[in-house]
């Protein structure tokens, strides 16, 4: 009996109490570490392991964190990936998150003690950012802006066929628009509108006149929409407020992307309120944001839909810094010197190759995401390697998330900030290793 391996396997208590396990069960929780000590005890009574190495296979099994989300390194070369958390926050949003996640004064004037305007410096930043707006609302995602637009002007809304689109995994802007009891009147066809459409469907019972930027398709051929300034002009006097949904969120125009919508121009231009996202282009937190004219921000303030919709501190806290900070990483991604890309992938290829790796620099083509410019490829650089390092990376510690291209995996570089080119080189040389 002396030599069952049973006896071998170290108690619970015993491994608990061991110092290093001690702490991480102070920083992760008991229930999580006692779990990663279960499992390591399973694999000592199988003689997996030996029973000297259990606190540090322990260690190693335990995550970084409390949460179950990994940090991933984007290789796609989608600068805003909706299933990797869309806009990466730049390092003064993450310590504004952190600086905001105790008790904070969200909501207290500090000079009176009293109840102070809630994200007050966050929304002063959005109305300093895009000149032409009186006010600025913030809500968790555009579909609520959009929802809360709905509800809180009333009425029917009057939208091009052609803009009613579906903005991801199922959900379609109609069904959103008439969830909140709102009547779409619609004008024009799939193709084409024409100014005369929207001003003859407007009535007594019209709450507002709605364009939304098709910003994940593009309709060519025989086509035609009406300008946000040229509707403005059309609206003028009628007492109808424009609501422009610009989606990506870009600030001003870049000259990158000459043809995506943003803020500052749709407002000149005319529109009364205008709607987009904080985590795409802007390169914020989650968030809708809606600007505009200062009576009808007010109105949507006040709205009761507005207490469900709101954003919590952490989210204000990121948003005034992504704002007032340093440019934020997709700005930085949207900006990339292609020279600067192509001598990135050539060093990594050159170093992946002198460790005896199939790894090739090739030109790429990234894209924005995030239903941005669709059609509007960025050049890029890559590294390629053998199709099979695909599922392994994605499995490695950190994650490295790729694209097979052919018989290629190809590793985009514009999607991934310069100092991650060392962890990147890392993680690849470590699948090769297990292959070896």
């Amino acid at each position: 009996m002396s030599d069952d391996p049973r006896r071998q396997v170290p108690r619970t208590d015993t491994l608990l109490a061991d110092p290093q396990l001690a702490a991480a069960a102070d920083r992760l929780g008991r229930d999580l570490v006692k779990a990663a000590v279960q499992d390591v005890q399973q694999r000592v009574r199988t003689g997996a392991l030996a029973p000297a190495d259990a606190v540090p296979a322990v260690l190693t099994a335990l995550p970084t964190t409390a949460g179950s989300l990994r940090p991933v390194l984007n290789a796609t070369g989608v600068l805003v990936h909706t299933n990797l958390g869309r806009a990466p926050l730049s390092p003064a949003a993450v310590e504004a998150v952190v600086a905001a996640s105790g008790t904070t004064d969200v909501e207290l004037d500090l000079t009176t003690g009293r109840r102070g305007p809630r994200g007050e410096a966050a929304l002063a930043a959005l109305v300093d950012a895009v000149p032409a707006a009186e006010a600025a609302l913030v809500v968790n995602n555009c579909a609520a802006a959009l929802a809360l637009v709905a509800t809180a002007l009333g009425g029917e809304l009057v939208v091009a066929r052609g803009e009613l689109v579906e903005i991801g995994d199922g959900f379609r802007i109609p069904e959103l628009l008439e969830a909140t009891g709102a009547r779409l009147r619609e004008v024009g066809t799939t193709n084409r509108v024409a100014l005369d459409d929207y001003l003859g469907a407007l009535g007594e019972r019209t709450g507002a006149v709605l364009k939304v930027h098709p910003s994940n398709f593009v309709v060519r051929g025989f086509t035609r929409a009406v300008p946000v300034a040229e509707l403005a002009a059309g609206l003028a006097g009628s007492g109808v407020p424009l609501v422009a949904d610009v989606g990506s969120g870009l600030l001003r125009p870049h000259p990158v992307l000459p043809d995506e919508p943003d803020l500052q121009t749709t407002l000149a231009d005319g529109a009364d309120l205008v709607l987009a996202s904080g985590d795409k282009l802007l390169g914020g937190p989650q968030a809708g944001i809606v600007l505009g004219r200062a009576d009808l921000v007010q109105r949507l303030r006040r709205h009761p839909l507005y207490r469900a919709f709101r954003v919590d501190k952490t989210t204000l806290a990121a948003l005034e810094a992504t704002l007032r900070g340093p440019q934020p990483p997709v700005q930085q991604m949207l900006a990339a010197d292609v020279d600067g890309l192509r001598r990135r992938a050539a060093a990594l290829a050159a170093r992946l190759v002198a460790a005896g790796l199939d790894a090739v620099a090739v030109e790429s083509a990234a894209r924005v995401g995030g239903g941005g410019a669709p059609e509007h490829p960025l050049p890029s650089a890559a590294v390629s390697l053998p199709a099979g390092f695909a599922v392994p990376l994605r499995a490695g510690t950190p994650p490295v998330v790729g694209y097979v291209a052919g018989d290629r995996t190809l590793l985009d570089l514009r999607s991934l900030r310069t100092e991650d080119d060392e962890t990147l080189a890392a993680a690849v040389l470590e699948v090769a290793r297990a292959w070896t």
